[in-house]
């Protein structure tokens, strides 16, 4: 595998916002989650759950609701009041418009996609037509006291159901007059009763209405007759969110204790016709509140303040071992956050709001593998650049010498000189940056750090001219032939000089000429979706991972796959490389090692060793500390491509630097649960 000095970061205090509420679409099978930042992430299920689209946050922006609606347009709606289309092509938000009713706590879209309901704070429901380009407001149900705290469609699509505090009404969709006023039990508490919120509702297709709410109850009540039909005491604390198959044979709950529980619709003996709900799986996978959750075909999905969103697979409906049987824990982005200047040592680490520089720590002495060395001098905090105004930054990166930094948000482009002298840092902005870089998607600096590449969100990338002392200029704008329009999210440059490599939202790689400054070719379809690529220092092959695993490696200057990506392909890949489940996120090459390539998730880094034959699905993919326990007969015997390392996690990057040291970049979930609020006290037996 080959022996580095290793630089372990642990300095990168990074803490994801927590998770505030989920929308599943069966038809696209995807998901879309927002953040407590405001920030929108979207899951491709088909795609090995690949996190294809993310969206920045904001800080006035308060999702509370997310839906889909016509297709496969996505809305949100949220405390101030306005509802938002999401662009999914440009990843930004399309429009907002103000719904009336002051803050929206609620939002659902009717069986047919063609209209949406809000449920507001001054206690209305207000319906809007999904127009083709645009949502109108239609009319409002009779308004009531309290604000709506949930709503649910009946699947005809003529009634609603409302849960409020100490109530739930059906509305008539027709008339708009509420047919239905139903008192919710509260639990007394000591002398007096707590009111009681209403935090989730689903209508059945039955007549059913299942509700969950603040005192710890699921209950299921009659909507023709305002009756109670059933009562499951759930939690001490509040049940927060529920969600049905759709089936309406199964549901699942999600409770302020970080517990989740699944409720299955079951004959009341061997043969009956007669069913009844049962509680039968519970599942404690979260620390803090879980505040959504969703129902797949497959699988039971929740998210909470703890900001991991958790995929537990349903065995009985998963035929046979694949992506779909795996427990799947996501809690950092499948993006980069942490860029390298690798000729100078340095780190730029990225926040919602701020940029962090450091330099990496040096060491006088040698040792052995595995020896702890010590250092003498420790990293140091160079820089912190704020960023203005509400909206958070979506990408950055730092020059290879140090020298250039670049930041985007939403909306604007930024650009700084950094100065490092003498062990003293001066910045300098760039206060003219070409007016047609309103924005980007992805930004990278050349090798030479004389040029900076601008993905933008109309599937272009353009070229600016980074200047002495401190300024910039366009260069060239980049298009692809097939006229894409598709935001740009990912971008490879050869160290020479001579080529670009962009991937965009639709899954192509475009690949350009940066000497003639037009295309050069496109890389053949795949139907999986991007995860990293890279071109290769020496031989300009560009390697290429998607989410299902598998790696390709592609000659630009032949326009063709390599002898040896058509190798793999014929052999095909481990299947215990095949059923990791987190993408490959970054590669990196070792330009004294031509036929390595370094290759890393969140729970594993890899060489890649092209030199060595390919496992079979009998040889074990072992992880080096392991292998270094047998002997070097057994060593020997056990020889082939795949070297993985998992002494590190969880993985947030891993570089090589010109100097041939390794940097490691770390962030253990038990120091982002030190930041988080404390969760619900609970009673455990012996304390």
């Amino acid at each position: 595998m080959g022996e580095f000095p290793v630089h372990r970061v642990r300095f990168f205090a990074y803490v994801p916002a927590g998770i505030r509420c989920l929308a599943h679409s069966p038809r696209s099978a995807r998901l879309a989650l927002a953040r407590t930042d405001g920030a929108l992430e979207v899951y491709n299920f088909a795609a090995n759950y690949f996190q294809e689209k993310g969206i920045p946050g904001h800080e006035t922006r308060t999702t509370e609701a997310l839906c889909w609606a016509a297709g496969d347009r996505l809305f949100g709606a949220g405390l101030g009041g306005d509802i938002s289309e999401y662009d999914l092509e440009k990843l930004q938000v399309k429009y907002s418009l103000d719904g009336f009713g002051g803050p929206i706590w609620s939002m659902a879209a009717d069986p047919s996609g063609t209209q949406l309901a809000v449920g507001c704070e001054d206690g209305s429901v207000k319906l809007f037509q999904v127009l083709p380009d645009k949502i109108q407001f239609e009319r409002s149900l009779d308004r009531q006291k309290g604000r709506i705290m949930s709503l649910s469609w009946h699947p005809s699509g003529t009634h609603i159901a409302v849960g409020s505090i100490d109530l739930l009404r059906v509305f008539d969709v027709k008339s708009g007059h509420a047919i239905q006023r139903i008192l919710v039990d509260r639990r007394p508490r000591g002398l007096y009763s707590r009111e009681c919120v209403v935090w989730s509702v689903a209508f059945l297709s039955d007549g059913t209405i299942v509700s969950s709410d603040s005192v710890g109850k699921v209950q299921f009540w009659d909507s023709e007759k305002g009756t109670l039909l059933e009562t499951h005491p759930v939690s001490s604390s509040a049940v927060l969110c529920l969600a049905v198959s759709e089936e309406e044979d199964s549901i699942v709950v999600g409770t302020s204790e970080g517990a989740v529980y699944q409720f299955q619709l079951l004959p009341v003996k061997w043969g009956s016709a007669e069913r009844k709900w049962v509680r039968t799986k519970p599942f404690q996978h979260h620390t803090h509140d879980v505040r959504a959750v969703a129902h797949s075909a497959t699988a039971l999905i929740s998210g909470g303040l703890d900001a991991q969103l958790v995929i537990r697979p349903l065995m009985e409906r998963v035929h046979g071992k694949g992506y779909d049987a795996a427990l799947r824990k996501f809690t950092f982005p499948h993006r980069r956050l942490v860029s390298c200047a690798k000729k100078a040592g340095l780190l730029l680490f990225q926040f919602p709001q701020h940029l962090e520089l450091w330099r990496l720590g040096a060491t006088n002495s040698a040792g052995k593998d595995g020896d702890v060395l010590p250092v003498s001098r420790a990293p140091e905090h160079l820089l912190q650049l704020k960023s203005k105004g509400p909206e958070h930054i979506c990408c950055s990166c730092i020059s290879l010498c140090g020298s250039w930094i670049a930041y985007s948000t939403a909306s604007r482009l930024h650009l700084h000189r950094v100065h490092l002298e003498n062990g003293s840092v001066s910045v300098k902005r760039v206060s003219k940056v070409p007016k047609l870089l309103c924005s980007a998607h992805q930004l990278l600096c050349s090798a030479d750090s004389t040029s900076l590449f601008v993905a933008s969100d109309q599937g272009a990338v353009h070229v600016l001219k980074l200047l002495e002392p401190g300024s910039c200029g366009h260069l060239q704008t980049l298009r692809p032939n097939s006229g894409s329009a598709q935001a740009v999210y990912l971008l490879a440059a050869s160290a020479d000089g001579d080529w670009l490599a962009a991937a965009g939202g639709d899954w192509e790689i475009n690949v350009y000429s940066l000497r003639h400054f037009k295309p050069h070719c496109t890389v053949p379809a795949y139907n999986c979706a991007v995860t990293a690529l890279a071109i290769h220092p020496v031989t300009n092959n560009l390697v290429i991972t998607h989410s299902d695993q598998q790696v390709f490696e592609f000659s630009i200057p032949d326009r063709e796959y390599t002898t040896w990506s058509r190798k793999v392909q014929q052999h095909g890949l481990h299947k215990g490389w095949l059923e990791r489940d987190t993408p490959i996120t970054h590669i990196t090459f070792n330009p004294k090692q031509p036929a390595h390539i370094l290759l890393h998730d969140t729970h594993m880094f890899c060489i890649l060793d092209k030199s060595l034959p390919l496992p079979d699905d009998a040889a074990p993919l072992m992880n080096q500390t392991a292998l270094k326990q047998l002997s070097e007969k057994a060593r020997r015997s056990y020889a082939h491509a795949f070297k993985i390392c998992k002494k590190y996690q969880p993985l947030l990057f891993v570089d090589l630097l010109e100097e041939g040291s390794l940097v490691v970049v770390e962030r253990p979930l038990m120091d982002i649960k030190t930041q988080l609020p404390p969760p619900v006290q609970q009673k455990k037996f012996g304390t």
